[in-house]
This record gives C-alpha cells, sequence and structure tokens, in this order.
C-alpha cells in the first residue's frame, strides 16, 4: 500500500460517510450507533475533531485528562456534538477529505481505519446495506496488529474469525464468520446487529 493509495482511499471513505450523514433527518442524529455511548452527532465530533483541535487545544485537553486520549476523546466528543449543529459536523468532514491528519503512531494507514471503524459504527446500526468496497477493507485488515487489536481488549480466545467475503483470518478455534467489515467491528469491540455474524458464538458479539 502506498501513501497516495492509502490518503485516496481515506478521501473516498470521508467523502461517503459526509454524503450518508447529510441525507439524514435531524431525528437521526441522536439516534445511537455501535460505538457504546454515543449518538451519531458524538461520532461525527469525534471524527472531524482533528480538523477543528488545534495542537494546543490538544495538549491542554490531554494534561486535563491525566493523559488518557479515551478519556479526552469523550469529552470532547460529547461537548462538541452540544455546540455544533449537524450542517456544521457534515461540513466539517466534508471539507477535510484530504487532511493530511493521521493518528500518532498510526500512519496513514491508522488515519483510513480509524474513519472506516466509525463510519461503520454509523451506517451498520442505521443497517445500511452498502458495504466497504473490498479493496478499502483490505488495506484496513492490512494493517491490523496486535497491538491495534489489543487496544480494545477483546476476548477472542477459542474463536477463529473467518470472513466470508475476503481472504481474511484471524485467529484460532470455533468459526466465527461474515463479512470482513462486520468481524473488524468484532475485533473493536462492538456488538452487531442480529443476522450479521454467524456461528455458535455469534450470539456473544450481537446486539439486540
Amino acid at each position: 500500500m502506498s501513501e497516495n493509495e492509502l490518503r485516496a482511499e481515506t478521501a473516498r471513505q470521508r467523502a461517503e460517510t459526509a454524503q450518508f450523514l447529510a441525507g439524514l433527518d435531524e431525528a437521526d442524529w441522536d439516534a445511537p450507533t455501535l460505538c457504546a455511548g454515543w449518538r451519531v452527532r458524538e461520532v461525527a465530533a469525534h471524527l472531524s475533531m482533528p480538523y477543528r483541535t488545534s495542537l494546543p487545544r490538544f495538549v491542554l485537553g490531554m494534561i486535563a485528562a491525566r493523559g488518557n486520549f479515551d478519556r479526552l476523546a469523550d469529552r470532547v466528543a460529547r461537548a462538541d456534538a452540544a455546540r455544533l449543529s449537524s450542517a456544521e459536523l457534515v461540513a466539517a468532514i466534508a471539507d477535510n477529505t484530504e487532511h493530511p491528519w493521521k493518528p500518532p503512531g498510526g500512519g496513514f494507514a491508522g488515519a483510513l481505519s480509524h474513519d472506516v471503524i466509525h463510519g461503520l459504527d454509523i451506517t451498520v446500526a442505521f443497517g445500511h446495506a452498502d458495504p466497504v468496497p473490498l479493496d478499502r477493507m483490505r488495506m484496513v485488515l492490512d494493517a491490523l496488529n496486535p497491538r491495534s487489536v489489543q487496544y480494545f481488549g477483546v476476548d477472542l480466545t477459542g474463536i477463529a474469525l473467518r470472513a466470508d467475503d475476503l481472504d481474511f483470518r484471524f485467529g484460532d478455534g470455533e468459526v466465527l464468520s461474515g463479512r470482513a467489515q462486520d468481524l473488524l467491528l468484532v475485533l473493536c469491540g462492538r456488538k452487531l446487529p442480529p443476522g450479521r455474524l454467524h456461528g455458535d458464538r455469534a450470539a456473544r458479539f450481537t446486539g439486540h
């Protein structure tokens, strides 16, 4: 994967997310997503946070959060979701499709993964049928490493993830299958809508 390829796919992902968000009505913005505790508003605010947050503001926020990025991200997402309109959040993503932001230590592959995962948090929660393009999914899956999987703390002991639409396997044990994008969400600790996963362990990773 070249840097240009990663950045091009990230730009496409952001444009698609912005387009999806622009089609929602105001009530939809308060609907829950797969990202526990966050509505569409909070996820959109989080996606656009890197484009709207200056370095000094980020540093001060990290100090206030005692160095815990997850705590900072939650505080900022909730605050920005409360003060920014849905139109402003859409514009913040749509106007920054080619923004060069990348997460510390994650590179441009990390930026793509970030946008794909949080995009799915929204679209899958709404039952959106169009899948993430497989070439893009392959880029995200190829960037997975033990550290990134460990970050989410999902216990997959005795479970083998097997994608139906890509040559992707992760772990050993009893098979849990589904689309590659759905297995990515499993790795990220999400609970999926019923019917997206298959296998005796599917209920463990399925919400209601």
